[in-house]
This record gives structure tokens, sequence and C-alpha cells, in this order.
């Protein structure tokens, strides 16, 4: 079972409502579990275990309740052809800095260049640092700091003019 299986597997359990999955085979063993207590909420947990150890700490995801845009400057929005969305390359969590002491990498009205890392997001206790992959100004922010972000999730709105 790769990664992106596993992945897919946490947001179908997610979606699902069940409390707990249990996966073993010869070589792995995947546990899922969330807390119906904690879903009412809107915070859930998950942890996988793969070798060498059994117990090996592989992913923890927190959900929190919709996502409702950041930043937006004159009420730009998303449905605007101009604009190039800039999307999350992986599941994980979205930072806006490299650490909370620090500024965020960007902020609604900068102008950023191809290359410029724009956010972290960690996956599996790794941090990424997501460059752009376009060069523009960021017209809106779309998600908040430290949430959940999914595969393929826009994060950015960017104005190439």
């Amino acid at each position: 079972m790769n990664l992106t299986e596993i992945q897919d597997l946490i947001k179908f359990v997610a979606k699902s409502g069940v409390s707990e999955v249990e996966i073993e085979r010869k070589d792995f063993k995947l546990v899922i579990k969330t807390d119906i207590a904690k879903r009412a909420t809107g915070k859930a947990q998950y942890e996988a275990f793969l070798p060498p150890t059994p117990s090996v700490y592989i992913a923890t995801q927190q959900q929190q309740a919709p996502i409702q845009p950041v930043e937006t400057k004159k009420n730009e929005g998303i449905d605007n052809p101009k604009y190039i969305t800039v999307k999350s390359p992986m599941i994980g969590t979205f930072y806006r800095a490299s650490s909370p002491d620090k500024p965020p990498f960007v902020s609604v009205g900068d102008v950023i260049k191809k290359g410029k890392v724009i956010c972290v997001v960690e996956a599996m206790k790794l941090f990424n640092e997501i460059e752009a992959e376009v060069s523009g100004k960021i017209v809106q922010i779309l998600v908040n700091d430290a949430t959940p972000v999914e595969y393929d999730q826009p994060i950015f709105l960017v104005d190439p003019s």
C-alpha cells in the first residue's frame, strides 16, 4: 500500500463516519481511529503504523470547521477567470510561516516570483516548502493558518498581470 492509497483511505474514513479501520498484511499494519466524541467538536485523529517497528507514527490530522477565506483584497473572488489558483500539492497541514514567531511567507497584496516559497505544508512530520509556480500578486489566501489541506485544494489566488 503506497502513501497515496493511505491518504485516500484516511479521506474515506473521515467522510464515512466509521470509528476505526484496521488493515493488516504480512509486511505492514495500518490502523485508522476516529473518536466520535471528538468528531462532534470537529476534531478527529488518524494514525498509521508501518514497519520496521509496528508502532512507527506516520500521520496525525486535526479536522476543524469548514475553511473560510483568510484574507481578501477588495472582495475579489475565486471565480474571476484572470486569476490563477495555486493548489496544494499534497495532503497535510497548511502553515503561512516557517514557525509561529516568524512572519508569514506571503500576505495579500505581496508580489511573488516563480520559485519563491509561499507557504509550508506539513505531511508526516515533514515540513515541505511550497514554491510559487507562477509570478504575480497574491489576491486571496483561501486557507486559514494551521488547518488541514487536501491534495489539489486551492490555497492562494494569484493575479499574474
